[in-house]
């Protein structure tokens, strides 16, 4: 077990203010708001309970004496009545875990194709910086409660018909703590925590999909007297795009190709999200028929590599058209009289499928 005066990096004949302060400087270095890793937040654990030892005059008493054995404050009597109910136990800690928070981003398109860092402010919790999570003014301390003698709870002899029954329930005074605060913190009004805004960083990964929840650990608020922080959930939204639509890690798009084209066969330029991009569109091209680009899709979220982009070709029959055009489709229709509508048979290109190209 480590002694507690190395942990703060104090000598054993060290003033409460030297204690103090060594407490303060690593609180602020360790605390999990400022150092989130698991090995620095352990550290703050072992910071901390040092301090509470060695803040009181009679627990560093015993400490000095020899004290904090493995059996320490948990006799006999104790374990006994743990297994058969009753009992009485020692003051406990303030310090509870903050609460979870649900925050909403909302992302293009664009955005889920190949991830992104994005910052948001967030109000929320942090620890205070005048008690350092200790809810008490500086240079004070908690104190056993009068009441349950820090026990926490209030027994109390009740008759029945099977006699005289000891019943137990938590101290109201101290609401079960069996410690209380007699000179809470001015700035924090014995919270131990204030509110305040601070900026969060965002990296979300490419391929994220719509109502995807990422989960931030140890970034929520801090808790009651500077218990450990919650954590942090990350909602999110997909807005729709104008041209482009996700199917699983590819993206699918229409390009409307005039009658012409279609027949004679071109190259256009389409902007993708990678930039332009030529898109051949093959002379005899159909309505169904699609072109796919590969590697232009969405960032696959568990692994390398990227989806493809689906170009699905609608050509345009002209609606309307002057008397030249007109003339122009008579002597085509002259030229191909032979082809007549007919019925199509039933088959997978029939039915809008298309060809891939």
């Amino acid at each position: 077990m480590q002694d507690h005066y190395e942990v703060l990096g104090v000598s054993r004949d060290a003033s409460q203010d030297e204690i103090k302060k060594a407490y303060r400087k690593l609180a602020r270095q360790l605390h999990p708001d400022m150092n989130p890793s698991e090995d620095e937040q352990e550290r703050f654990k072992q910071v901390t309970h040092a301090y509470e030892v060695l803040s009181d005059e009679n627990s560093r008493a015993n400490y000095d004496n020899g004290g904090s054995n493995p059996f320490e404050g948990f006799g006999f009597g104790d374990i006994f009545n743990n297994f058969f109910g009753g009992g009485q136990r020692g003051p406990r800690n303030f310090a509870e875990r903050g609460q979870d928070a649900l925050l909403r981003v909302e992302l293009t398109l664009a955005e889920v194709v190949f991830g992104v860092e994005k910052k948001i402010d967030i109000d929320t919790a942090v620890l205070c910086e005048t008690c350092l999570g200790t809810t008490c003014r500086p240079g004070t301390s908690a104190k056993i409660c009068d009441i349950c003698q820090g026990s926490g709870s209030i027994s109390r002899q009740v008759r029945s018909l099977l006699g005289n029954v000891v019943t137990s329930s938590p101290c109201n005074a101290c609401r079960g703590y069996g410690q209380v605060i007699p000179d809470p913190c001015v700035t924090c009004r014995g919270q131990g925590r204030t509110r305040a805004s601070r900026t969060l960083d965002l990296n979300i990964p490419g391929g994220v999909e719509h109502g995807l929840r990422l989960q931030l650990s140890g970034q929520g608020e801090v808790g009651f007297a500077g218990g450990p922080s919650g954590d942090i959930y990350v909602e999110v939204n997909v807005s729709p795009d104008e041209h482009y639509e996700r199917n699983g890690d590819d993206i699918e798009a229409s390009l409307e190709v005039p009658l012409y084209d279609a027949v004679l066969g071109t190259v256009v330029k389409v902007k993708t999200f990678d930039g332009e991009e030529d898109v051949e569109v093959k002379p005899g091209s159909q309505t169904g028929d699609v072109v796919t680009l590969k590697g232009r899709g969405i960032k696959h979220l568990r692994h390398n590599g990227r989806g493809d982009l689906h170009i699905n070709l609608r050509v345009l029959t002209p609606t309307k058209v002057d008397s030249k055009e007109k003339e122009l489709f008579k002597k085509l229709s002259e030229l191909r009289k032979s082809e007549k509508p007919t019925l199509a048979k039933r088959n997978a290109s029939s039915f809008g499928r298309g060809r891939r190209r």
